[in-house]
């Protein structure tokens, strides 16, 4: 009897693989005994961050961040002409799209979009908006594709940065970078830049909240703010100035990538035998 080769059979029965977990008590509690969280930081400290600009060959502007173990990856195509008429306007279309990968999170994700995706894709396109100078391509649009490929919690900050960062290496003209900072609200503590077990984990009966803050930093303005959960005024007033002084911290790392990008590709140019100074010229002169 022949054989399928290409089909690999699994077994009859399956578990899922969370069942063999060791079990650690230690998980509820955030917090040493010196005070100090899990990973050693402080409450107001951020984790490492890399950032690297052309990780995606085929799109027009790529980035690939990394917030501590949390790795967003973002590609931007475009501008591109609206192909529906009902889209048709004079000034251009940024549309992002946002996308767990189904091995990002503890929990196996869907292949289907689903609603925090979807909220968090609007997010990003109204923190992108206003840094983005739509009227210089009028009857296009701008693809920006997020993709998380893991998630050790700020996701959502990560995701507006790697976005930036993709936009800028795409050549779109921009008023300014965004910017992103997030903060977990407990019931005494505020922890910046928090991680995916801070994200999840309740302490005390009152429920957590977090804000997450997107940040022009060179003019010093909000493009966006988002709350999740019930907190005072002056609580939340804390945290967006928490989450402000941090989104300003990542300002430096963002001008320094796209710095390295830029040199790379006039490097890059001048190995090939394309110089940037013949083309101005020709242009001049014409």
């Amino acid at each position: 009897m022949p054989v399928d080769r290409y089909r690999i059979t699994g077994p009859e029965e399956t578990q899922n693989p969370r069942l063999f977990q060791k079990l650690d008590d230690s998980d509820s509690n955030l917090f040493d005994k010196g005070g100090k969280r899990k990973d050693g930081r402080g409450l107001s400290d951020v984790r490492p961050v890399f950032m690297k600009a052309g990780a995606v060959s085929q799109a027009q502007g790529s980035a690939y961040v990394e917030i501590g173990r949390t790795k967003v990856i973002c590609g931007v195509y475009g501008p591109r002409q609206v192909l529906r008429r009902e889209d048709f306007s004079m000034t251009g279309i940024l549309r992002c799209h946002f996308k767990y990968a189904t091995f990002s999170c503890p929990a196996r994700r869907q292949f289907q979009v689903d609603t925090e995706e979807h909220e968090f894709a609007l997010i990003v396109e109204h923190a992108l908006a206003p840094a983005v100078c739509l009227h210089k391509f009028p009857k296009s649009q701008v693809d920006v594709n997020i993709r998380v490929l893991e998630n050790d919690g700020s996701a959502l900050a990560a995701a507006i940065m790697s976005a930036s960062v993709a936009l800028a290496d795409a050549a779109i003209e921009m008023y300014d970078v965004v910017t992103a900072c997030s903060m977990r609200i407990l019931k005494k503590e505020m922890l910046l830049d928090p991680t995916y077990d801070e994200q999840t984990t309740s302490v005390g009966s009152e429920s957590p909240a977090e804000v997450t803050v997107g940040l022009l930093p060179s003019i010093n303005q909000t493009s966006a703010l988002h709350q999740q959960g019930h907190v005072t005024c002056d609580t939340a007033l804390k945290a967006i100035q928490a989450c402000t002084e941090g989104a300003q911290q990542m300002y430096p790392l963002i001008h320094e990538c796209i710095r390295n990008s830029v040199k790379g590709k006039h490097q890059s140019k001048t190995k090939n035998g394309d110089d940037p100074g013949e083309e101005t010229k020709d242009n001049l002169a014409r």
